[in-house]
């Protein structure tokens, strides 16, 4: 299997969390990285911080590793194989734009986009440039997730009757450069840089809603994002579909990622309590479902990457182009509707 050489841009929470798990994985090496702090890209990153799991420690070994405090040199001048984006947002579209002109495949954190027209660009340029792309939506690839969503595909729980899924950090404010995620401009808020994540889950287990009714607050932490917001999705069957997200919560709050889906056989369950089926008939299954190898979605996500590079091998299994604008679609409408205070038809045009 040949070596795949990663070009990394940006060195915040996800960076150095990707960083730490390419290094981990056989037959892959970050060959060149790129960030505009100084402090960063020395290998110092003790000043970063996420709200769910961890970095890659205080101290990056970046022995042999090209650095650039232009991302755009790293597209342009770095022998790598496929870009990593790991940057605010707002820059997403640029960056892959660039790295899709150069011919380079491509990984892009989530969300992928701010908006439609951004949404619609980077989309035409991956198709055209004929590159292999997959964006940073690790919740499809989260053990637990993944498993239920196999389990509700197969047939053996029957139809859903309710689910609700819930993502709720303790307040991020402070927590990454410039304060990015409290400006509304940059990232849209928990929106679009948590909520999506189960927005993404509704598409992934149900397939598209025909509407949605949104109720949220704005300001609550940011300067005038979406911090929290409740969504009922409609399919047009009568199933109770329900998600949940924010970020307003004060900072010692413990992280909760969630779901309750029930079904016509069987509940399926994942809180602090771990993970179960409750079935009809009482029984109580607990499967184990994670690999010590590869113990999260952000380990199973880039590891399938590098797997299907290595192997020439399109990168479609759990995500296609339109599966990934679908979900920001979603949460596009969903702005709307807290917005108007309507319901709000989903547009996959």
């Amino acid at each position: 299997m040949k070596e795949i050489k990663i070009g990394l841009i940006g060195l915040g929470f996800m960076g150095t969390t990707h960083f730490g798990i390419y290094q981990a994985l056989p037959g892959v090496r970050v060959a060149a990285l790129a960030d505009i702090d100084p402090v960063k890209l020395s290998g110092d990153i003790s000043a970063v911080s996420g709200n769910i799991g961890e970095g890659s420690g205080s101290k990056l070994d970046l022995t042999g590793i090209a650095c650039y405090s232009d991302p755009f040199r790293l597209i342009a001048e770095a022998d790598v194989d496929a870009v990593d984006i790991c940057v605010p947002t707002p820059w997403h579209r640029e960056l892959a734009l660039a790295a899709c002109a150069a011919g380079k495949h491509l990984f892009v954190e989530k969300p992928l986009c701010l908006n439609e027209e951004e949404l619609r660009e980077i989309s035409a340029a991956v198709k055209a440039a004929g590159v292999f792309f997959n964006v940073g939506l690790c919740v499809r690839m989260w053990p637990e997730y993944l498993h239920a969503r196999e389990l509700y595909a197969s047939g053996a729980v029957g139809r859903v009757r309710s689910a609700n899924f819930r993502r709720l950090s303790p307040s991020v404010d402070g927590n990454a450069w410039e304060n990015w995620f409290m400006t509304e401009a940059r990232s849209k808020g928990a929106l679009l840089d948590l909520h999506l994540h189960d927005a993404d889950q509704v598409r992934c287990f149900f397939g598209r809603p025909k509407r949605v009714t949104s109720f949220g607050v704005r300001g609550v932490v940011s300067d005038h994002a979406i911090d929290h917001v409740v969504t009922s999705y409609d399919f047009g069957d009568g199933a109770m579909i329900v998600a949940e997200g924010g970020w307003a919560a004060a900072k010692g709050v413990p992280f909760e990622m969630s779901f309750q889906i029930i079904c016509e056989k069987a509940t399926i369950k994942l809180d602090a309590g771990g993970y179960h089926i409750y079935w009809n008939d009482g029984r109580v299954e607990s499967p184990q479902v994670v690999d010590e190898k590869l113990p999260t979605g952000w380990h199973q996500e880039l590891n399938y990457f590098v797997k299907c590079l290595a192997e020439n091998t399109p990168p479609v299994a759990y995500q296609t182009l339109e599966s990934i604008a679908d979900s920001h679609r979603i949460v596009f409408a969903e702005e709307k509707s807290v917005d108007s205070g309507k319901t709000v038809e989903v547009d996959y045009v």
